[in-house]
């Protein structure tokens, strides 16, 4: 059958071997019986140098005719053998070159020593980009917000009220499950080893200040980050996606006060109160199990008056409103950066989560270090 369908001509056979081949195509090529591109290659003689495709003897075709060719177009290539297809049909011609357009994959085979060294020069590259892009964003954010302090910004207040009511009263139900898990935690801790030297009552004292200081602002925000932050990078992710951030620049509106403005007030204005609300709620945590340890609860609430101050509540409240910032730039960075499509925009919820989570474990860190400094 491949005989009937195609057969070679050297027309100069006689003189001094030229290198050209005339590839004669004849008879009905259609699916399931055309011979496969590999023996149609390996009938080409191997002194060639030209294949000339003649289709004067071709009758019915489809596009398994393609297939073929396009096989012999890349085995070609690989030979660096010409092939002249000006003499195919002008439709087989203009499949033959949407085809090859695109070059063949090829595998990467590269040293491992250089793509491994590609690879971390290429990683420091991205990371000092993300940097650079990290600060220009805090730029932009920061002179929405003075703007706004002027009254100058398009940010309109009834947005702002829209995202505390998102951000506060909906949030308290998790607050309260997690600061009342973690103030019993903290109360379960400090018993193991304050039980055996019979000073039971300093529960109180373990509990309070690591809630006010430290456990309380750490945890709402670790809260807020997967809770708020997400959601800001999928709200801002889908209005990217749709191109709505698009249209606004188009009209002439600063997407950082109109959208990203309202979200980072909303966190700096919601935070305190939450933190404020964690503290008390992981207090009555640890009272409930400071009262089974002998502990009254009248004790406990002396004790607690007595180990906390003003200075130990300032000192988490300050840390709330820094991590609220923290917050509403990853999640809302992450949602303006977002590509173009639904996978995008599951990335940009992952990644504001993921960089809200390290900005706050450094700026926690941060802040220890400088409270310590400051004998605060």
């Amino acid at each position: 059958m491949t005989a009937l369908l195609f057969h070679i001509e050297q027309p100069d056979a006689a003189d001094p071997p030229s290198g050209r081949v005339q590839l004669h195509l004849c008879g009905d090529w259609q699916l399931g019986h055309t011979p496969d591109g590999e023996g149609l290659c390996a009938a080409i003689p191997a002194d060639s140098k030209t294949i000339t495709l003649i289709t004067d003897e071709l009758k019915q075709w489809d596009s398994s005719l393609a297939v073929t060719l396009l096989q012999l177009a890349r085995w070609c290539e690989q030979q660096q053998i010409s092939l002249d297809t000006s003499a195919t049909p002008e439709t087989l011609q203009q499949l033959l070159n949407l085809a090859t357009a695109i070059p063949a994959y090829q595998p990467a085979t590269t040293n491992n020593k250089v793509s491994l060294l590609s690879r971390l020069q290429k990683t420091i590259a991205a990371q000092g980009e993300g940097l650079a892009r990290t600060l220009t964003f805090i730029g932009d954010v920061s002179l929405a917000f003075i703007n706004w302090l002027r009254g100058n910004a398009k940010t309109r207040r009834q947005d702002i009220f829209f995202f505390i009511d998102q951000v506060g009263p909906r949030a308290l139900a998790i607050v309260t499950l997690i600061a009342l898990l973690v103030g019993m935690i903290l109360a379960y801790l400090g018993s193991v080893q304050l039980r055996q030297l019979g000073a039971q009552v300093y529960v109180a004292d373990l509990v309070a200040i690591g809630m006010v200081r430290e456990m309380g602002a750490l945890m709402t925000a670790v809260i807020m980050a997967g809770r708020t932050g997400a959601a800001y990078a999928a709200q801002l992710g889908t209005m990217q996606v749709n191109e709505e951030i698009d249209a606004l620049k188009t009209m002439g509106i600063s997407a950082m006060e109109f959208l990203v403005l309202p979200r980072l007030l909303a966190l700096v204005f919601i935070m305190p109160l939450l933190c404020i609300y964690a503290d008390v709620i992981g207090m009555f945590g640890g009272a409930l199990v400071a009262t089974s340890m002998d502990v009254n609860f009248s004790q406990y609430i002396l004790q607690t008056q007595g180990a906390v101050d003003l200075m130990d509540i300032m000192a988490g409240l300050i840390k709330s409103v820094f991590f609220g910032i923290l917050i509403a730039i990853a999640g809302c960075q992450a949602g303006i950066e977002c590509g173009r499509n639904s996978d995008a925009v599951g990335m940009a919820a992952t990644n504001a989560v993921v960089r809200a989570i390290v900005y706050l474990v450094v700026a926690d860190a941060a802040f220890n270090i400088l409270y310590d400094k400051l004998g605060i």
